[in-house]
C-alpha cells in the first residue's frame, strides 16, 4: 500500500488546485509547477485509483523530513520534560512517526527529552472545505498540562493554542507536517514545519476526505 500524500483527480470528490515544491529556509516547499509522480509508480489501493491524480510527497521524503524535525526538537527541547499532544485524527500518523524518531534519538544520542503523550481532536473541515467553525473535542484533562512544555502536531492551531494558554504551560511549540499557502491564512506559522504546500486538498498519511483515504498510508 502506498505511504504518501496524494492530490485528488480532477472531477473526483477530492479534486482541488495543483500542488508545489522547492527548498525553503524552515520547510520544504512544494512548487506551483510541481507535476507530482504517476500513481503507477506506487502501490495505490484499487478502490482509490480513480479518485487520485498524482503522488505529491512520497513516503521516503516524509520520513526523512520527519526525522530532521525530530532532531530539531531534541536540539531545542533537550532536558525539558515535554508533553507531546497529538491533534486527532489527521495528525496521528505523523505524530506516531515523529515520536518514533524522537525515541530513537533519546536512545542513541547524548541529549534526550523526557516524554509523555496526550491526545485531542480538533475539527474544522466540512467535506473538502475549511470552515471558520473550529470544534475542540476532548481536552478534559488539559489542566494536567499546567507548568509543562508542550509540543503539538496538527493543522488547526489558533483555537487550540488559546485553550492551552489557559493551562499556563511553560512553553508551547507547534509541529506541523503541512502548512498551506492560501490567501485565507491568518498569518500564523508553526514553530516546526515539514512541507509548505499550495492551497490544494491533499489526502493520505492519515489526511482524509469525510473519513476516506485515512487508510492510504
Amino acid at each position: 500500500m502506498a505511504s504518501c500524500i496524494c492530490r485528488g483527480a480532477r472531477g473526483s470528490p477530492v479534486s482541488a488546485n495543483r500542488l508545489f515544491f522547492f527548498d525553503g529556509l524552515f520547510s520544504l516547499q512544494i512548487a506551483d509547477d510541481e507535476k507530482g509522480h504517476d500513481l503507477d509508480l506506487f502501490c495505490v489501493p484499487r478502490h482509490y485509483e480513480n479518485d487520485l491524480d498524482k503522488v505529491i510527497i512520497p513516503h521516503g521524503l516524509i520520513m526523512d523530513r520527519t526525522e530532521r524535525l525530530a532532531r530539531d526538537i531534541i536540539r531545542d527541547m533537550g532536558g525539558h520534560h515535554i508533553v507531546a499532544l497529538c491533534v486527532l485524527k489527521g495528525g496521528y500518523k505523523f505524530f506516531a512517526d515523529l515520536l518514533d524518531y524522537i525515541k530513537a534519538l533519546n536512545q542513541n544520542s547524548d541529549k534526550s527529552v523526557p516524554l509523555t503523550v496526550d491526545f485531542i481532536r480538533v475539527k474544522s473541515y466540512c467535506n473538502d472545505k475549511s470552515t471558520n467553525n473550529v470544534k475542540v473535542i476532548g481536552g478534559d484533562e488539559l489542566s494536567n498540562l499546567s507548568g509543562k512544555d508542550i509540543v503539538e502536531t496538527g493543522r488547526t492551531m489558533q483555537t487550540l493554542l488559546s485553550l492551552l494558554s489557559e493551562c499556563n504551560p511553560k512553553m508551547v511549540k507547534v509541529v506541523s507536517l503541512l502548512v498551506k499557502r492560501t490567501p485565507r491564512s491568518s498569518g500564523y506559522r508553526p514553530d516546526y514545519i515539514g512541507f509548505e504546500v499550495p492551497d490544494a486538498f491533499l489526502v493520505g498519511y492519515a489526511l482524509d476526505y469525510n473519513e476516506y483515504f485515512r487508510d492510504l498510508s
